[in-house]
């Protein structure tokens, strides 16, 4: 017997997927105050309402049923032309938006709609009269544009003027979830349920019944205005568990004739049926039959005739599924838990090729070397699976352009680059927090007025751009704008006086820019409501350095500003190079290793800097930063590291190759440890560092010898 569906889990998908919609509605929305008479978007937007609301119907999910019910025929007038969208209308719908996520979110912290406070109910009420107002008139439309009477042919219709409908849920419906009585109640908010026949042909005897199991179906005649693909949208749910089919109004006796032959049950009990819910009168049952004695006869004269083209096509059961998406929902948890088991499984890996080698059985070391390959390919098919388009993200900071724009009276666009760019999961999730405030500073302290602009020969409208590109195994991320940029001076004056920066001391130009990074540094001349108070800057900094990130900034006075940030592609698993200093193996980040040459005998006791062919490369002496004591090789060697720019080598007794690394963070007491990324376990069960690259070479770009720089194990 088939396990039956946790609601729970239901829910949960329906939490996930309106959340999604609603993303998609705002999308849409801000489309629309572009391209007021963009009817593929208008349209695209009253599906998301629909989706929604027959959705929610389904659970029993009232007020968002009958607040979005109400959005929704607003939308269908405004997608027949009979209400024109304006700037107050996109507005009031953003508004709805919002209230029909705030529904949502209390959803999905309560499991349930029966507790909504006071507040809330007045907001969904007073937005509730507000839409309603396009639909009595009482805001000026558009004028109207009459529907036409729904038709199939010119010939004369065999139905009524109602839609007919032929439900046969199968057998397995409750077990996943679903109660077939819910979707008539759905279907009772579409119209008025004029006749319902419930089919008990299935239903075996009281002692063999199983109560889990569905055994219902029903004959239907709906009097609705929707339209066909609303009304086959209430079954998105049961796609895979019903035969769903739908005959239109005034439908044509062939047309019924291909409905009733679609169907399982004798033909004559089905036209029956069609009789007594008002679909067919009698005479018409008659032609509908006669129809099919026709159809039937023209098949034994034509056995070879092919299907025609012009015959009506029916959506039923797995069919509709085919051309469903085949991508499937999977839970983050169970992602993380996948990413923990392969990088267990590459430690197991290490130890077993380390056995094999120190075995000296050529048979085994090739079983462990074909063992290694696989698990580096699990590895990155795993790691794949977490690897999302950064786009999504970009795209939710247009609603954040906008509200902002016109709470600072500014004119802003917001323009995107790279969202095809891919990076984990959990990056794309810790980032937003970094890049609301980077933009959310571009628009208020970045951006000038628009008289300011023109004075000053730039266009009135303000830039705001995020671009995403992939550099040297890391992602980039830039944050820029088109405003008057940073007044080092100002920033100078005010380190000053914070005491941050000597009165004798003049840094270069990027260290002065990267004063704004300082812990309640700021140079706002007034406190607003989105800036100026010294928070947010060194946030952003704190939070990137947690993502092993770094933050870098450049500007020019007068033309704009540009942050940079940089983050690792994945925060699970690397690609090692494995270093020895004494007795210990440390591991460097592969892509940042540009070469590794031999130190020559001359070098070993000279200064911090190399001639590597003519250029200065800084040197860091592993075995002086760590103290180590033991006793080194014969020969030094220099491995060649960069990273947004910078180089310098660093000095290490041994180059042990390359090495799946997963990383493994360390304990809260190395937190302000220098130049420590965190650690891993080889496959001895030695644990070895890993070494934090972007810090150590911010160090070296701050010191003029390595000998200023501090131990990694001492704090700042």
């Amino acid at each position: 017997m088939a396990q039956p569906m946790n609601m729970d889990d239901v829910l949960q998908t329906f939490i996930a997927e309106s959340r999604e919609l609603l993303l998609q509605m705002e999308d849409a929305l801000l489309q629309i105050e572009k391209s007021p008479q963009d009817l593929d978007t208008i349209n695209g937007l009253f599906r998301v309402a629909h989706t929604i609301k027959g959705s929610a119907g389904l659970f029993g999910l009232m007020p968002i049923v009958e607040f979005t019910h109400v959005a929704e025929s607003v939308l269908d007038r405004v997608r027949s032309l009979e209400v024109r969208v304006d700037e107050a209308l996109s507005a009031l719908f953003l508004d709805a938006r919002d209230h029909i996520g705030q529904l949502i979110d209390l959803l999905a912290e309560d499991g349930n709609l029966d507790r909504l406070d006071e507040p809330l109910q007045v907001q969904g009420q007073r937005l509730g009269e507000r839409l309603a107002l396009y639909l009595d008139g009482s805001v000026a439309t558009a004028s109207p544009t009459p529907k036409g009477e729904p038709s199939s042919t010119d010939e004369q219709g065999a139905s009524p003027g109602h839609w007919h409908l032929s439900l046969r849920f199968g057998p397995d419906v409750l077990r996943n979830g679903m109660d077939p009585l819910a979707f008539l109640r759905y279907l009772s908010t579409l119209g008025r349920l004029l006749h319902t026949v419930s089919l008990f042909d299935a239903l075996p005897p009281l002692a063999s019944m199983d109560p889990e199991t569905n055994y219902l179906g029903f004959e239907l005649a709906l009097a609705s205005d929707a339209s066909r693909e609303v009304i086959d949208g209430a079954f998105d749910f049961v796609r895979d568990d019903a035969i769903v089919q739908i005959l239109a109004p005034h439908a044509t006796v062939q047309v019924c004739r291909a409905h009733i032959d679609a169907l399982p049950e004798d033909k004559a009990a089905l036209l029956e049926l069609l009789v007594r819910c008002g679909t067919l009168t009698e005479p018409q049952a008659v032609l509908v039959a006669q129809e099919g004695e026709h159809a039937a006869a023209e098949t034994r004269d034509e056995p070879d005739a092919t299907q025609d083209s012009n015959a009506p096509v029916i959506k039923a059961g797995k069919s509709a599924a085919s051309h469903e998406s085949n991508l499937i929902r999977v839970d983050a948890g169970k992602l993380d838990q996948l990413i923990n088991l392969v990088g267990e499984l590459i430690i197991a890996g290490a130890g077993a090729n380390l056995v094999a080698v120190r075995s000296g059985i050529g048979e085994m070391i090739e079983a462990t070397s074909l063992l290694s390959r696989l698990v580096e390919e699990v590895r990155d098919s795993a790691l794949t699976l977490r690897m999302v388009q950064i786009g999504a993200t970009f795209t939710r900071f247009q609603r954040v352009v906008r509200d902002v724009s016109k709470e600072l009276g500014k004119d802003i666009v917001l323009h995107i680059g790279g969202g095809e760019t891919e990076l984990d999961k959990t990056v794309v999730e810790r980032i937003g927090d970094p890049l609301t405030h980077l933009v959310r500073n571009a628009m208020d302290h970045g951006i000038e007025p628009a008289s300011t602009r023109l004075q000053r020969g730039k266009p009135a409208q303000g830039t705001v751009r995020l671009n995403a590109y992939h550099e040297s195994g890391s992602i980039v991320i830039e944050v820029s704008d088109d405003g008057g940029g940073l007044a080092k001076d100002k920033i100078l004056a005010k380190a000053r006086e914070r005491g941050l920066v000597g009165e004798g001391q003049q840094p270069a130009d990027k260290d002065i820019l990267n004063l704004i990074f300082e812990p309640g540094f700021s140079t706002a001349d007034q406190v607003s409501n989105l800036s100026g108070r010294g928070v947010g800057m060194d946030v952003v900094k704190r939070n990137i350095t947690a993502l092993r990130g770094s933050v870098s900034l450049e500007s020019e006075e007068g033309q704009g500003t540009t942050v940079r940030i940089r983050l690792p592609l994945t925060l699970a698993i690397i690609d090692g190079f494995l270093i020895g200093v004494g007795k210990a193996s440390y591991v460097i980040p592969l892509n940042m290793v540009e070469e590794c040459i031999e130190l020559a005998p001359e070098q070993s006791a000279g200064t911090g800097y190399l001639d590597l062919r003519g250029d200065v490369l800084p040197i860091l002496r592993l075995r002086d930063m760590f103290d180590v004591q033991e006793p080194g090789g014969n020969r030094e060697n220099v491995v060649v590291v960069q990273y947004a720019g910078l180089r310098a080598g660093l000095v290490v007794d041994r180059l042990q190759g390359e090495f799946q690394t997963v990383i493994k963070p360390l304990g809260k007491v190395f937190g302000e440890a220098h130049g420590l990324g965190g650690f891993t376990i080889l496959g001895s069960g030695a644990v070895a560092l890993i070494l934090d690259i972007p810090n150590l070479l911010g160090l070296v770009a701050k010191d003029a010898t390595y000998r200023s720089i501090p131990s990694p194990l001492s704090t700042q």
